[in-house]
Formats: C-alpha cells, structure tokens, sequence
C-alpha cells in the first residue's frame, strides 16, 4: 500500500505586520553615476527606521523617489495604500501667524473637519464631523502641538510668536514641528537634528521611540540611530540592505561579516595557492599529469568570496600649538556679554580656560552659547569686566555660517594660496593635500563641493598656522558618521584646548571632559555625566509639559467627550468581535479537518473525500487567512481610535 500524501498544511498566520514601504529591484542613475542598482529592501508597518550610508550615495534621493518627486530608471517603490506620507520639505513660511496656528494647521484633515462643522447644517453630517473629530483627538490637538513646540525648544510666550519674527532655523523647527503633529503614517525625516540643539536632539530621540506609525529617517547621529529605532537600512555600494536594532548593532555585525569573510577569502586562497604549486611542479611529468589536471579543475572550481569593499575616509589632521602656552590661556572676569548695551544675555561670568581643556558647552539654543564662545575668541567684545587672553594665543574658530564665507569660484588651493602667499607652488599644494584634498580635488570650485567637503576645507584653513585652541560650533552638520569619527580622533589627537558646542551627544562624550552649561545668563560646570544631563532635560521636559496643558476643560466636558468616543468607537469594536468569532470557527474547522485527514486509511478507502478535505481545508485556511486580516486592521484602527481612553 502506498505511503499517503505528504498533506499540503498551511501554517497559520501569526498576524505579521504589513509592509509600509517595499522598494523592488530600484535602479537610479544621475548623470551618468549609478545610485541604486537592482536595490530591494522591506520596512514594515511601525517600524522605527534609521537610514544610514555614507554622504553623496543618494539617500535624499531615495526620500525624493518615495515622495514620487522623480522616476527611478527600473524598478519601483510602493507605500501601503491609503498611507499618508510626510517630511519637511522646507522652512515655515515667514506669516504672522502665530507658531502655535501654524502646527495646528499641519494636520490638514483636521483642519478642513473643524472648517466643514462651521458650515454644516445637515445634522447628520454634522454627526459624523464630531464622530471624525473624536477619532483624531481633535479635542487635545492644541495640548499635542504645544508640548512639541515645547520639546523643540519654544517657550510658551514664544508659540504665541508670529512665524514671520524668527529666522530661518528656527522656522524649519516649526516645520518639523508640524509634521510630527500631523502623524502621517509613513514620517520621512532628513538630517532633523542639524537644526536642533542637544536638548531638542534628546526630546525628539525620544519622540521618535514612541512614534506610533512608521519612519525613516536619514542622520548621521548616533545617539538618534541607536536610542530612537528598531531597525536600519543601510546603503551600501549602491545596494540597500535592512538590519534589525541601530547604528552600532549594525555596525558590530558588519564587521563581524567582513572578518568572517576575509578569512573564508584567505582560507580558500591558501587552497588555490596550495594546489597551483603540486601543478606547476608535476604538469611536465606524464606519471602525475592526471593529478596535475583533476587539480587545475579544482582551481577552477573554487568559490570565490566577495569582500566588502572598505571605503576610505579621509582623516582629519589637527597641528598641535608649538610651543605651549602656560595656563590659564583664556580669563574672564565678572564679565558681562551680549550685543545690546545695558541687556547682557550673560551676566558676571567668571570663568578659566587651560591649554589643555576638553569642554562642551551645553544649553538651551537661546541662551548663549555662541555668544559665549563669541566673546572667547574675540568677535564679541565684553560689555564690562575683563577678558584676559595670552598675547600670542592663536584661536581657530568654526561655526556654520562660515562656510558661506568661503569664496565659490575659488579652489582650494587658491584659498591655501591665499593664506601662504610666500609660499612655492609645490609648498602650497603639499599643504592643501595634508587638508585632504589631493591632485583632483585642490583645482575643484568650492561651487561644485558637497558640504561636507565645505566643512572639511575650512576646517583646515582655520587650523593652518597651529592654533592653541579650536571653538567648534556646530561642527558635524555636513559629516557623515565615518568623517565625525575621524574628527573625534583628529580633536584627541590635538594638544590644544578644545570648546565644543554639539547637538551630537556621540562628538560631546569622546571628546569632552568638562561640561559647561550656559543657563539663566550663568555659565555653570556641571559634575554630572552628559547621560545624566540628557535623562535631567528630558524629566523636566515631561514636567513643564503637564505644568501647561490646559486646565479648562470641566468634568461633564470629560463625560460628554468619552461618550461621544465610546459611540464613535462602537462599530469598530463589533468588527474586531465579529473578526475574532470567524476566527475561532476557521481555526476550529481546520482542527477538524486536520484529524479527519491524519487517518491514513481515508486515502485507501476513499480518495476522493480525502481531496474534498484538502480542497475545504484549503478554503479554511484562506478564510481564516482573511479574517487575521481583518482582524488586524480593526484592531489597528480600534487602538488608534480609543488612544489614551
């Protein structure tokens, strides 16, 4: 008798997540550079995504391919259907609306509900706005946009600010704003932290973990890449490849592969090595020229190992003072600072820098800062006490807007010619090869350099005559994670003192032992560790945000609201029962059918109801396969609905 049929059992779904976003296959070329070459990868819904590889590879423009902003060459990108997408594309336009008004306005569909039930006169219609309205948490929209202005670094009195009186920067803080308040379903963040100071970058690391729909996100910080997602996508010799945990998890097990990978490379050259020598011994002898050949075929049929390709970074080189000064190199002395007379923004600041100090500066943006290191380097005079400095100390200064200083249509040997006017051609172009740029890039146009080439050139002019002390402002906004890790070896390389002012927790850690924090117009040393500073900020973030949320709303407010949510909530309720009973029933008639065909007699007595049973366990399993389903979206939409209920 016949063995029966292995039976064709289908295991049973255990409600996976959908996919937000799949890229398939995506090809993407630019001016004749390749981007994306037959790239795959997956995101699934919920996950948290930081999107990681090195500056130039065509990150943004895969954000830009997803948004359908341009066509890829091959391939596609799909997003979940019905998802809405969202990023920050731009600053907040310069309105006099208020900031408050203008986040508020972010969530379009919240927007156009409230602009529909002015206007409505069908109750009915009128109905189902409110029902809509308390599904989205209208009713705490303002409470919502308020606490994330506020993590962002706005005042209470500064949300009620016309978006017209703030800067740039700021504005695209405001803009940043709006999308997180809009929550679309698939966020796409670019850089969001260069324009944040460290106290915002903590807030909305923290932001980011608790998202409750999808990311992705392009950064190069490392604190972000590791405390906020639940994966990475990496990019990486034009292929994409997705990783479960962050930054340094992904890191860990990519130099792991490439370990693994050089010695199956070394073993298997070792062989080939090993058997080309019996052949190049013995192939002239007849006794072993058919050994000689079994182990040519050999060779040849060795696998081959593909090596990662290391891409190299250029090192940064920092020249260390000559000689050394004795300390202290920089005094100040009960001394006042700011730009307008009689309204310091620091007050009585009494403070020592030694020639080997480590210090990040930390603080609120707002609360000076720059405005500190202004006045250490010189390009801020003291409004009354005294600043003491050494008459031979020598400063380098970075700070971002400088880079819109360096001329466009010079290179940078003609900016290092400029700096060594006495010095011969080959002096000149040795000097800005050791700056990092070589033959081919000392003759290219700043105009047609990347920012973070930009960064890396002034970084080297403003270090070119041996300075005892760097002030860096802001310094990684244009480096990718590689070149910041070759700035923090260069700056512990550096026998100088360093003052350092960093949204980048990572760049503050390795390379600072002091913290200042400027606060309240006082600069204060603080004992504690930068994570305790972080975990400091953020507690009184939480504080100040239940300290403002509005108080208004009265206890029959709060009993209407849950009984219009719970009626709204009805209906989605009875789908998640009604999902969950065809469940139990699909999965009660698969156990049925699956002891009916686990007796090996039916398929001897009668084949053709042994078919039947497969066919209707086929159709259960699809069932139940539709209900899951069902069930997950209900249930989705159910959690989304209730919130905080």
């Amino acid at each position: 008798m016949p063995s029966p049929p292995a039976l064709p059992l289908a295991p049973v779904p255990r409600y996976p997540r959908r996919p937000m976003l799949h890229i398939n296959d995506l090809t993407y070329r630019i001016e004749g550079r390749t981007l994306f070459d037959q790239a795959t990868a997956m995101i699934s819904d919920g996950w948290k995504v930081g999107f990681t590889g090195r500056n130039g590879t065509g990150k943004s423009t895969l954000f830009r391919i997803i948004r359908d902003e341009i066509s890829p060459d091959a391939g596609s990108v799909s997003i979940r259907p019905g998802a809405r997408v969202g990023g920050v594309a731009q600053e907040a336009p310069a309105t006099e609306e208020s900031l408050l008004d203008t986040v508020l306005k972010a969530d379009e569909e919240r927007h156009a509900l409230l602009a529909r039930a002015e206007s409505e006169t069908d109750p009915m219609k009128i109905a189902e706005i409110q029902t809509r309205l308390a599904d989205i948490e209208a009713h705490s929209a303002e409470a919502r946009a308020a606490a994330i202005l506020s993590g962002l670094g706005f005042s209470t009195k500064e949300q009620a600010r016309a978006c017209a009186e703030f800067s740039g920067g700021w504005r695209m803080r405001v803009a940043l704003a709006g999308v997180l308040f809009a929550r679309p379903d698939l966020l796409l963040l670019d850089e969001p932290t260069n324009y944040l100071d460290l106290e915002g970058a903590a807030w909305l690391e923290s932001y980011i973990a608790k998202y409750p729909y999808t990311a992705l996100i392009i950064s190069h910080d490392r604190g972000l890449l590791n405390r906020s997602v639940t994966h990475t996508l990496a990019l990486d010799q034009k292929k994409l490849s997705v990783h479960n945990g962050g930054y340094d998890t992904y890191a860990r097990r990519r130099a792991e592969q490439a370990r693994l990978a050089s010695m199956q490379a070394e073993k298997i050259e070792a062989q080939r090595a090993h058997m080309q020598a019996f052949v190049d011994r013995f192939k002239a002898k007849a006794s072993k020229a058919k050994q000689a050949q079994s182990r040519v075929k050999a060779i040849e049929k060795l696998a081959s190992v593909d090596l990662p390709v290391a891409e190299r970074t250029t090192p940064f080189h920092f020249p260390s003072p000559k000689p050394p000064m004795a300390p202290p190199i920089v005094r100040l002395q009960d001394a006042d600072i700011g730009y307008e007379e009689g309204n310091p923004i620091l007050r009585k600041i009494t403070l020592r820098i030694d020639n080997d100090d480590r210090i990040a500066i930390l603080g609120a943006n707002g609360q000076g800062k720059s405005t500190l290191v202004k006045a250490i380097s010189g390009r801020l005079p003291v409004m009354s006490g005294n600043l003491f400095k050494h008459k031979k100390l020598k400063i380098a200064y970075f700070a971002q807007h400088q880079l819109d200083e360096l001329k466009p249509k010079q290179t940078p040997f003609e900016h290092v010619r400029t700096l060594m006017p006495d010095g011969t051609e080959a002096e000149v172009r040795s000097r800005t090869a050791q700056l990092g740029f070589g033959a081919l890039k000392a003759d290219t146009k700043v105009e047609n350099m990347s920012g973070g080439e930009k960064a890396r050139l002034l970084f080297g002019l403003i270090t070119l005559d041996n300075p005892h002390m760097m002030i860096l402002d802001e310094p990684t906004n244009h480096l990718d994670i590689d070149s910041r890790d070759a700035l923090i070896e260069a700056l512990n390389a550096y026998e100088g003192a360093v003052l350092l002012i960093t949204h980048d927790a990572h760049l503050a850690e390795a390379v600072a032992d002091v913290l200042w924090e400027v606060r309240d117009g006082d600069v204060h040393r603080l004992d504690d560790s930068l994570e305790d500073y972080r975990a400091r900020v953020l507690a009184a973030e939480k504080k100040e945000t239940r300290r403002e949320k509005p108080q208004a709303e009265t206890a029959a407010d709060r009993r209407r609201d849950a009984a219009e949510k719970r009626k709204a909530l009805q209906p989605l309720k009875r789908k998640v029962t009604d999902s969950e009973k065809l469940m139990e029933t699909q999965s009660a008639l698969i156990a049925k059918l699956d002891d009916a065909l686990a007796d090996p007699a039916l398929y001897e007595k009668d084949p053709a109801k042994a078919a039947d049973l497969n066919k209707k366990r086929a159709d259960a399993v699809r069932a139940l396969e539709a209900a899951e389903e069902a069930w997950l979206e209900a249930s989705a939409a159910y959690e989304e609905a209730s919130g905080d209920a």
